[in-house]
C-alpha cells in the first residue's frame, strides 16, 4: 500500500512536471479535454436546471389531476387535429353532472382563461392573465395568499364581482397603495380586490398567479361566451388519494361518454390530460439535447484524448533513461505501467477540472443575471471527473504499455 502511494505521488509530480515544462503543448493538449468536459457538463447543467423547473411546474397542476378538455396533450407527426377540431367543448353542466356519476373524484374545478386589459385609475395592463374559476378551484390548485381570503361559496355561486390578483398585478396597478378592497375594472365590469397571491416568480409553463385575476366563473359566464372555441374551457378533476390515475380516468371516462350518451362503437369525443403526459414529453425532449451535448462533448474530448496520448508518448521518451533504471533496479512491468497511466489520468482530470469551473463560474453569472436558478450539482461534478479519468486511462494506456515493455539495457543505452 505504501508503495501504491509513493507511485502515485511520484506519477502526480511527473504530471505536473510536464505541464510545468511544456507549458503551451500541454495547455493546448489539455484544452480538448476542457472543451469537451465544458460542453457535456454545461448541456447537462442546463437541462438538469431546466427540467428540475418544468417538473415543479408540471407537479404544480398535481400528480392526480386529470384535465377534461377537447384537445389531447399528446402531439405527434401523424397528430389528427381535423379530427379533435369537431369535438364539442366541456360545459360547466357537464361537470355538474360528473359530480353525480363519479366516484373515485374528490373536487371538480369548471376554469376557462383569457387575456383582458385592467385598468384602475391612470395605471393599467396591456394583457393580464384573467382565470375564471368555480368554487373548488381552490381544493385543486396549489397557492397561497399573502393577503385576504379566497372566494366564498356564495360568491362564486352568485357570481359577484370580486377579484384575488397576482402580486404583478398588484403592484402595476396598485403601485405602493394596499390593494385590499379596492376596485378595478375589467371585462367592462368594476371588480372589488379580496385577495392577493404570494409571489411565485417565472414560470416555465407559464402557470404563475404573478399576472393573473382569478374571479367566478359564474360572474365571468355574464361577459365572455364560455363556448368560444378561443377560449377552450376545461374540466379539473382531482382524485381521492385511495385511487390510481387510472382507475380515475376510467371513472371519469364512463361518465363522460355516458353524459355525452356515446354508443360503445363511438370514439371519445373529449379528451382526459394529466401531468404525467407533460413529464414524459419533457423528458424525451431532454434525452435529445442530451445526446447533442454528448456529441458536441465527445468530439472535443477525442482530439483532447490524442493530445494527451501525445503527450505521454513524449513524456515516454524524454524518460527513457531513467525507466530503465528503475527496471534495473528491479522495478516490475506494472510499476512503469501505473506510473505513466496515473500521470495521464491527473492530467485529464487538470483538463476536466477547468471545464468544470468554467461551467461553475457561467452557472453562477446565469443565475445573477436571469430569474431562473441554474446549479452546477456534485452528480455532475463527479460525473465530469468520472469522464476524465476514463479519458486518461484510454488514452494513457498506450504509451504506458509501450514504457513497460522497455527493455532496461536498451532504455539506460539510449539515454546515454
Amino acid at each position: 500500500m505504501l508503495i501504491f502511494l509513493r507511485l502515485c505521488k511520484e506519477s502526480v509530480l511527473f504530471a505536473f512536471h510536464a505541464i510545468s515544462s511544456n507549458k503551451l503543448r500541454t495547455f493546448l493538449s489539455l484544452l480538448g479535454i476542457s472543451i469537451g468536459i465544458f460542453a457535456i457538463i454545461s448541456v447537462f447543467t442546463v437541462t438538469d436546471a431546466l427540467e428540475k423547473n418544468i417538473r415543479e411546474d408540471v407537479e404544480s397542476l398535481g400528480s392526480n389531476v386529470i384535465f377534461v378538455q377537447k384537445w389531447p396533450w399528446s402531439f405527434g407527426p401523424d397528430y389528427p387535429w381535423w379530427k379533435y377540431f369537431q369535438r364539442p367543448l366541456p360545459g360547466y353542466r357537464e361537470m355538474g353532472e360528473l359530480q353525480h356519476r363519479t366516484s373515485t373524484i374528490e373536487s371538480f374545478s369548471y376554469e376557462a382563461y383569457i387575456q383582458r386589459p385592467a385598468k384602475y385609475r391612470n395605471n393599467s395592463i396591456e394583457n393580464a392573465d384573467i382565470g375564471a374559476v368555480s368554487h373548488d378551484h381552490y381544493k385543486i390548485a396549489s397557492f397561497d395568499l399573502q393577503d385576504g381570503r379566497y372566494f366564498t361559496e356564495l360568491e362564486s355561486e352568485a357570481g359577484r364581482p370580486v377579484a384575488i390578483i397576482g402580486s404583478e398585478v398588484a403592484n402595476t396597478l396598485f403601485e405602493n397603495m394596499n390593494p385590499m378592497g379596492k376596485q378595478f375594472v375589467t371585462l367592462g365590469r368594476k371588480l372589488t380586490v379580496i385577495g392577493v397571491f404570494e409571489t411565485e416568480g417565472t414560470s416555465m409553463l407559464g402557470n404563475s398567479k404573478d399576472n393573473q385575476i382569478l374571479i367566478p366563473v359564474n360572474f365571468a359566464r355574464n361577459m365572455i361566451n364560455l363556448r368560444s372555441n378561443r377560449i377552450q374551457p376545461f374540466i379539473q378533476a382531482k382524485g381521492k388519494p385511495l385511487y390510481s390515475n387510472a382507475e380515475i380516468k376510467d371513472d371519469l371516462r364512463g361518465a363522460m361518454r355516458a353524459i355525452r350518451r356515446l354508443r360503445p362503437i363511438e370514439e371519445d369525443d373529449f379528451a382526459l390530460n394529466e401531468a404525467k403526459l407533460l413529464s414524459n414529453q419533457v423528458k424525451s425532449l431532454f434525452d435529445v439535447v442530451g445526446m447533442a451535448g454528448w456529441v458536441i462533448g465527445g468530439f472535443s474530448i477525442l482530439v483532447g484524448g490524442f493530445g494527451i496520448a501525445n503527450i505521454m508518448f513524449v513524456s515516454v521518451k524524454e524518460r527513457t533513461g531513467i525507466i530503465g533504471i528503475q527496471k534495473s533496479l528491479g522495478a516490475k512491468n506494472y510499476f512503469i505501467l501505473l506510473q505513466f497511466l496515473i500521470e495521464a489520468v491527473v492530467l485529464c482530470i487538470i483538463g476536466g477540472l477547468l471545464g468544470l469551473t468554467i461551467v461553475f463560474v457561467l452557472s453562477l453569472i446565469a443565475s445573477n443575471l436571469m430569474d431562473f436558478n441554474v446549479t452546477l450539482t456534485m452528480g455532475n461534478i463527479f460525473f465530469g471527473i468520472l469522464i476524465s479519468s476514463i479519458i486518461g486511462v484510454i488514452s494513457g494506456f498506450m504509451p504506458a504499455f509501450s514504457a513497460s515493455r522497455l527493455d532496461p539495457v536498451e532504455a539506460i543505452r539510449s539515454n546515454q
